[in-house]
């Protein structure tokens, strides 16, 4: 704990006091990384799997998704809407990295034809068991975006919110997301952005001192900044269209979409040479 607390403060300081050396260390750490092909992170899976039972616990592990998940949906809501699209029904969506259900629910009683995967066997079995009970139709898969993509599967719209960060090569999840997304299809995604705030709240605040998230959920090295996130896009042939924070109000509790990117975000994209006539 106390390794690990150093080691990290050292990061940050690295981060706000000399940005080139940051830098330096953080292509190395990344070059390193991305030698591997597979992005499950083993880590990752087994932290997830501890908590996979509280995923519907709304004062549990997860009730940060909770309190965020209206807005994660009203996101993609208002974007489709603005690109013409007025509303979920026969959509084909992904969910991938869906946990236990939380945002696949509410689109299924929107109308669109969901799909949700995770690499965590736990979190699918408390997905499936869940809608179940509710009558809801959600086709539930214990698999990887790499394995799914593998098998020429494209659909309407992808969805990976608060993956990205925890996976061991963004670069190959993001290639593997991108090609399950339809020609014509949406993509969108959040997550943390790797700030001295990010660091401050995200981790220490919310993990060791309000304990909102179990200790260990984030690593604050492998948060990625909204220009990062959108160069890696571009380098598989897509354009972000929208990018817009999600805040925490102290005083009312609440969270709100504003322009501050400087903690959590979402960014909406889609592909390049789009053809809509």
């Amino acid at each position: 704990m106390k390794n690990e607390f150093h080691e990290k403060t050292v990061f940050l300081m690295m981060h706000i006091y000399s940005p080139l050396l940051f830098r330096l260390y953080y292509i190395a750490m990344n070059t390193m990384r991305h030698t591997k092909l597979m992005t499950v992170d083993a880590r990752e899976i087994e932290n997830f799997s501890a908590h996979a039972a509280s995923w519907w616990d709304e004062k549990g592990a997860f009730r940060i998704l909770h309190r965020m998940n209206p807005l994660r949906l009203q996101f993609i809501i208002d974007n489709l809407k603005a690109e013409g699209v007025p509303n979920l029904e026969k959509m084909n969506v992904l969910d991938v990295g869906c946990g236990g259900g939380l945002l696949c629910e509410p689109l299924a009683r929107l109308g669109a034809q969901v799909t949700g995967i995770d690499a965590t066997n736990d979190s699918i079995s408390i997905a499936k068991t869940h809608a179940s009970a509710l009558g809801l139709n959600i086709n539930y898969r214990s698999t990887t975006a790499e394995d799914l993509a593998s098998e020429g599967l494209k659909f309407d719209v992808v969805i990976s919110y608060e993956v990205i960060e925890h996976v061991a090569n963004p670069e190959a999840f993001l290639q593997a997301l991108t090609s399950l997304v339809a020609p014509q299809g949406h993509l969108f995604l959040s997550t943390l952005n790797r700030t001295a705030q990010s660091y401050l709240f995200g981790i220490l605040t919310a993990e060791y001192i309000l304990k909102w998230a179990p200790k260990g959920t984030h690593t604050w090295e492998k948060f990625i900044s909204p220009q990062e996130l959108s160069r890696l896009l571009n380098l598989q042939g897509f354009t972000p269209y929208a990018t817009q924070g999600l805040t925490f109000f102290p005083l009312t509790r609440s969270w709100k979409l504003t322009p501050d990117v400087s903690m959590n975000y979402l960014m909406y994209a889609r592909p390049e040479k789009l053809d809509l006539r």
